[in-house]
């Protein structure tokens, strides 16, 4: 399984450039919120400073819609993974403004995080909200919901954790869900796509697309016990 997976990258290099305030953030409290990348495994309770249900997202992006989540549940940890300085800043910066006591960081690819940092079986929920869709069909073996990754997910799930994506693709949301459906260890929570969960907060941009008449598509799978 390991070679197979380490063809996946769950990220594409786009820089970009980092506005002041996030430089600022990235440079004064990345020691403060960020876990370094280390090949052994991870102790939530010294990592958060107390022991409760893990919660993963992967790619955060900007970081807007993770720190509303942790900031609407402040009885879960959350840990976002991101490559991207500029989102990891931008994230930091919300979580000094915030005050959240239960988000961290690791800026480094996913893959290597859930296979040497995170134990199997050990968390409670796993989000990938709006992964890149790599629209053009010769670049769809790039898509990072493929059946390798998805057994390395699911494999860090404790027993009726769930796993959650979100796309706004419809090509893509369809072979998630038959990605995620060929999976034993999982288990859809609906008959095809889901409602969105109350977990998920809409951004501003899915709002708007929203008005305009773009769809977004929730699949929610869980851990079989």
């Amino acid at each position: 399984m390991t070679e197979t997976v380490r063809s996946i990258r769950s990220y594409v290099l786009r820089q970009g450039r980092m506005s002041n305030a996030q430089k600022r953030a990235y440079d004064n409290l990345l020691g403060r919120y960020a876990i370094p990348f280390s090949p052994g495994r991870l102790d939530f309770g010294a990592a958060f400073g107390r022991d409760a249900a893990v919660i993963v997202e992967i790619g955060f992006g900007m970081g807007e819609t993770t720190a509303q989540i942790a900031q609407a549940h402040p009885e879960q940890n959350y840990l976002g993974l991101e490559v991207h300085s500029p989102g990891v800043g931008s994230l930091l910066k919300l979580i000094e403004h915030d005050a959240l006591t239960n988000l961290r960081i690791i800026q480094h690819d996913a893959v290597d995080v859930l296979e040497h940092m995170l134990a199997p079986e050990s968390l409670a929920g796993l989000h990938i909200f709006f992964p890149d869709p790599w629209p053009k069909k010769r670049h769809h073996k790039r898509r990072l919901l493929q059946p390798a990754f998805v057994r390395l997910l699911a494999s860090r799930l404790a027993a009726g954790g769930y796993l959650h994506v979100a796309t706004d693709w419809q090509d893509y949301a369809e072979q998630i869900l038959t990605v995620l459906s060929g999976e034993p260890l999982l288990e859809n929570t609906a008959a095809g796509f889901a409602p969105r969960p109350p977990h998920r907060p809409l951004t501003k941009f899915e709002q708007r697309g929203l008005k305009l008449g773009h769809a977004v598509w929730d699949i929610l799978f869980r851990r079989r016990a």
